[in-house]
This record gives C-alpha cells, sequence and structure tokens, in this order.
C-alpha cells in the first residue's frame, strides 16, 4: 500500500500528531511518500524522532497512490486537492487545525482512525467541484482551474461596491451591487458562503449556492440552483479589475471579462470513518443540540 502525505507546520504542537502518523504506518507497512518541502520540515524538526525508514518525497503525485493523508485544518485539505486533482485518490483529513469540516479525523484518535481505515472499515464520501473559464483567457487560472468549497467575485483596491451580472443557463438573473459573489459547492456551504448567510446543504445534495457578499441590494438573498446551470458572472466598478478566488487560490481579472462556472467533470473522494456522518458533525463543529434545553 502506497500513501502520499501533505501537511504544513501552523498548527501548535501538531509535530507530536505526525509523529503518530509516521509511526502507525510504519507499523502498517506501508510505503509513505511525503510532500518534498513538508518532509524538510519534518526533517528539520527535533521533536520528530527520525527512526523511520524508506520514506521518499514528491513534488506531483500519480495514481499509484491508495491514499493521500492530509494533515492541518481544512485549508490543507483544499491544498491537498490540487495535489490530487481529478486522479480519483481518496483523501484522508486529519484535523490538528481547528473547526475542520473537511478534515474530520480528530488528532486525538489518530492511531485508531489509522488502523480503521487500512483495515477497510470507512466509506467514501465523493464530493462536486466547480472548474471555470473566462473570456478572454486568463492564463494564472488555466493550470488549476478547478475549487471543492467554491469560486468567489470581490472588489480589489477600493472600498466602492462592485457590480456582479449574473446569468443562470444565459438568463439574467440580477446584478448584485455588493462586495463580491460566491458560488458554492454543497462542501463550501459550510465555509464562506456561510459566514455570508447562505444555507449549509447536505453535500450529496445536488446543487450549488449563489451567495452575495454585503449586498446593498436589500432584497437580495441566497440562492440554490440544480449543479448542471451554468452561471456566467460579468464584475464592473471604479476599479479597472477585481480578484476571482478558487477556494484559496487568488488571480485578478480585468473588469467585464466574462466568467463562466460549471460543475466539474470528476469529483473528489473524502474517507470518511464508518462511524461518520454530516449530520453528526454538523451537531460537533456548530454545537448543535448545545442548548440546556436538549
Amino acid at each position: 500500500m502506497k500513501i502520499g502525505i501533505y501537511g504544513q507546520f501552523y498548527h501548535e504542537d501538531s509535530e507530536i500528531y505526525i509523529q503518530y502518523i509516521l509511526d502507525a504506518l510504519q507499523n502498517k507497512n506501508v510505503e509513505i511518500v511525503v510532500e518534498e518541502a513538508f518532509l524538510k520540515s519534518i526533517n528539520k524538526n527535533k521533536d520528530i524522532s527520525k527512526n523511520y525508514s524508506k520514506i521518499s518525497s514528491f513534488k506531483e503525485i500519480d495514481a499509484s497512490y491508495n491514499f493521500f493523508l492530509s494533515i492541518g485544518g481544512d485549508g490543507t485539505l483544499l491544498k491537498s486537492v490540487t495535489y490530487v486533482k481529478d486522479l480519483g485518490i481518496p483523501i484522508i483529513g486529519i484535523n490538528t487545525g481547528r473547526l475542520g469540516f473537511l478534515a474530520t479525523i480528530q488528532k486525538e484518535e489518530i492511531t485508531d482512525s489509522l488502523y480503521q481505515i487500512l483495515n477497510g472499515n470507512y466509506f467514501i464520501s465523493e464530493r462536486s467541484l466547480l472548474t471555470i473559464s473566462t473570456d478572454p483567457k486568463n492564463e494564472n487560472i488555466l493550470p488549476l482551474n478547478f475549487a471543492l468549497n467554491e469560486i468567489a467575485v470581490n472588489r480589489k483596491n477600493t472600498t466602492s461596491m462592485i457590480k456582479v451580472e449574473t446569468l443562470v443557463n444565459d438568463m439574467h438573473l440580477t446584478s448584485y451591487w455588493s462586495d463580491g459573489l460566491i458560488v458554492s459547492t454543497p462542501t463550501g456551504s459550510t465555509g464562506y458562503s456561510l459566514s455570508c448567510g447562505g444555507p449549509v446543504i447536505d453535500p450529496s445534495t445536488n446543487s450549488l449556492v449563489i451567495t452575495p457578499i454585503a449586498p446593498h441590494n436589500l432584497n437580495a438573498r441566497p440562492l440554490v440552483v440544480p449543479d448542471n446551470c451554468t452561471i456566467t458572472l460579468k464584475v464592473s466598478g471604479r476599479g479597472k479589475s477585481h480578484l476571482v478566488s478558487l477556494d484559496s487560490r487568488i488571480a485578478t481579472l480585468k473588469n467585464n471579462t466574462i466568467i463562466t462556472i460549471k460543475k466539474a467533470p470528476f469529483h473528489i473522494k473524502l474517507v470518511q470513518l464508518s462511524e461518520d456522518s454530516f449530520i453528526k458533525t454538523l451537531r460537533k463543529k456548530l454545537l448543535w443540540g448545545e442548548d440546556k434545553r436538549n
């Protein structure tokens, strides 16, 4: 069995959990391949013992991996998606960060959780993605033109609102006067969209959410549409350009660029433990059910 590992040392005391992971995988005789920069960080960290062997590094991966292990928070897992791309490799998200909607395996249970997965006690949650194209084409977007959580347009270098002309299946929806606009997958509904008033959507739902960011239109509300829709955006405003973000990646586009957003032709596979569920994650992360009356 071959497992790729990617992570970052952003979180306090995360090195102890990395040690648990390396020990657990070596006990199962797994071939461990670590992202190049992360492996250098591991080798420099004095708190991680160097008794492991036969660990190599990668800059890119291929379809030969059985799993891809993301160590960190949801941001780290989103970065992991840019390595896995359309290869269909299941991603194991280990949460050494804070909230962790995507990285659902808790750091306190790393060893037991990994053993469960290696023994086949897990299921795959397939997540849809978004893809983007622009007219004229933007070279900064083309290499990784997909997003697991959301694609958003935002104002840049100005405190003034922008105007986001929005079409759904070539039919004019409205023009949002706002700080920006989010197009989210069900997976991303608990992220940026949620903080802007969007609904929570089960990741198995075949839908997209259009959520305005601080709209000046008082009647503007988030809209849920089928995920087979094509959403077209055109931004204008006092500035000459605006930002477009694909999860954690940001590019600058000139105003009046035509942005086309669709469901991507592939899915991301997230590994979930057998006893986990989206409802359980909601209750735990959003503290639903914590009311004393319950």
